[in-house]
């Protein structure tokens, strides 16, 4: 041990546990900040399925020499697409790649994140933006959730009283670091 060493923790058995305890602190830190940087996550989310309601239908007997009641039509399970935008890029730690939809499936409306790669970073979440280019402001977003993977594709439900005519964006905002991580503005 040099003589400095001895002479700051001789005789103080805390000075040592605080010392600890502020080195792994430090650790703690530094990877919740810098770990997002390395990490990547996946998900390969369908768009959810049509559900079709059960009808009851009360078709007479067929009688001998007529032709059997016909099917009902079939109900179509495509989602029709009612805009889409390409991620932006803000800067080298903060972008993302990939194409961004508002979709319709059976009634419901759906962000669709489609084949995406997006950096991490902590406590990434999803907004629809009333402004365009990226640009933040709570007041005028709808909070969707917070980001399921960083690669990959993915939907976020839109709740039914949204009026899609208002919003021109999906923003990935972090709100640890109060920081624009990318944009869509969809059309």
């Amino acid at each position: 041990m040099t003589a400095t060493f001895r002479r700051v923790f001789a005789g103080h058995p805390y000075r040592m546990a605080i010392a600890a305890a502020i080195v792994l602190a430090g650790a703690g830190a530094a990877w919740y900040l810098g770990s997002p940087l390395f990490i990547k996550t996946y998900a390969d989310e369908s768009l959810p399925a049509v559900s079709v309601p059960a009808v009851s239908v009360r078709t007479p007997a067929p009688t001998f020499g007529t032709a059997p009641p016909s099917a009902a039509e079939p109900v179509s399970n495509e989602a029709k697409v009612l805009v889409r935008g390409q991620l932006g890029f803000v800067d080298d730690l903060h972008n993302g790649k990939g194409e961004v939809r508002i979709v319709e499936s059976g009634g419901r409306r759906f962000v669709r994140f489609e084949s995406v790669a997006i950096t991490n970073a902590p406590d990434i979440h999803i907004y629809l933006s009333t402004d365009t280019g990226g640009r933040y402001v709570e007041a005028n977003t709808v909070y969707l959730g917070p980001l399921k993977a960083t690669n990959g594709s993915f939907n976020y439900e839109i709740p039914t009283s949204v009026d899609l005519s208002r919003h021109k964006s999906v923003v990935v905002w972090c709100r640890a670091f109060t920081t624009l991580i990318t944009w869509a503005d969809v059309r």
